[in-house]
């Protein structure tokens, strides 16, 4: 099996954006062992805060967040990062390539249960008509991401990333602390009867969502035999979606905050949707809109979602 460094040099990607992976990676390992270590290294529960999102931190979020944020702002390449976690971006350093994007612990609520969870992080070249500290330097589109990716953190530790070709499948050797390339080539069936959407929201879906999800589960013929997955973790669910095919959906509702879907589009839909896409499958928001071509105007903006299986995906029209 190989490397990353040697498929990364193969793929012919700049010596600084793969040392510069190397830097996230290294922080994944470290988190993937607290992950490991669960109520032993004494991160589980939740602390007394909450984030920009609104929502209740957990120890390990935190951790997390703090891990990728001192590793990333100590590599001299990196000129801004933004996190799910952080109000605003922090500068790094002035003349840096490129500016970091991810969300340190996606899943915060299946920690304490031992279910999936992972960090999603998007790299882009950094932006020199903005202050290197603005949030300016973020508001470029899915399709300018030089490199997405995740870390799985469950019975094993996995890797999925492109940097612009394949997405490709690593899994940590704990033998000698690095990723090993484990599958060259994902690819999303175009066919699916898979679905992961949390069904418990149907009340608050317009009729367009709800009349699909009628037809999948009580109406047509053509979904016989469908089947529901959901995690409650957008990358453990999307990472099925990747490796077996079906789709991904979280759609707008009524409810006060949720009016544009629950997705950030920067740290968890782009990344997420250049790996579907690089893996042969669609990943769009509403009128069927590719989310790769959204430029966004706010560093938490939040997207409506489907991704994953093509046909299934352009069967589901949201506005």
């Amino acid at each position: 099996m190989k490397r990353l460094v040697p498929v990364l040099k193969q793929d012919g990607v700049d010596l600084d954006l793969i040392m510069l992976i190397r830097t996230i990676l290294a922080a994944s390992k470290e988190i993937a062992f607290r992950v490991s270590q669960g109520a032993l290294a004494g991160v589980l529960g939740s602390t007394l805060d909450e984030n920009i999102q609104g929502e209740v931190q957990k120890k390990l979020d935190v951790l997390s967040n703090q891990l990728l944020k001192d590793m990333l702002l100590d590599d001299d390449t990196v000129r801004a990062i933004a996190s799910e976690e952080e109000d605003y971006v922090v500068g790094g350093h002035e003349n840096g390539k490129y500016i970091v994007a991810f969300d340190p612990l996606d899943g915060s609520s299946n920690i304490d249960i031992n279910g999936q969870i992972g960090t999603i992080f998007t790299i882009y070249n950094a932006r020199n008509d903005v202050p290197f500290d603005s949030d300016e330097q973020f508001l470029q589109s899915g399709s300018e991401q030089v490199c997405a990716g995740y870390v799985l953190y469950g019975a094993s530790t996995m890797l999925v990333m492109s940097t612009g070709g394949p997405t490709r499948c690593y899994t940590l050797d704990l033998t000698h602390g690095g990723y090993l390339l484990t599958q060259d080539e994902m690819s999303i069936p175009a066919d699916s009867k898979e679905f992961a959407v949390n069904m418990a929201n149907y009340r608050f879906w317009n009729n367009d969502v709800q009349k699909f999800f009628d037809d999948v589960l009580y109406a047509s013929d053509e979904y016989n035999k469908a089947s529901m997955r959901w995690n409650a973790a957008m990358v453990g669910d999307v990472h099925r979606v990747i490796s077996r095919g079906g789709i991904f959906v979280y759609p707008s509702d009524s409810r006060k905050g949720i009016e544009n879907g629950k997705i950030r589009l920067l740290y968890e839909a782009n990344p997420l949707a250049m790996l579907v896409e690089k893996a042969g499958g669609l990943a769009v928001s509403n009128n069927q809109a590719r989310i790769l071509d959204i430029k966004p105007n706010t560093l938490h903006q939040r997207v409506p979602v489907i991704m994953g299986s093509t046909n299934l995906t352009k069967k589901l029209n949201f506005s």
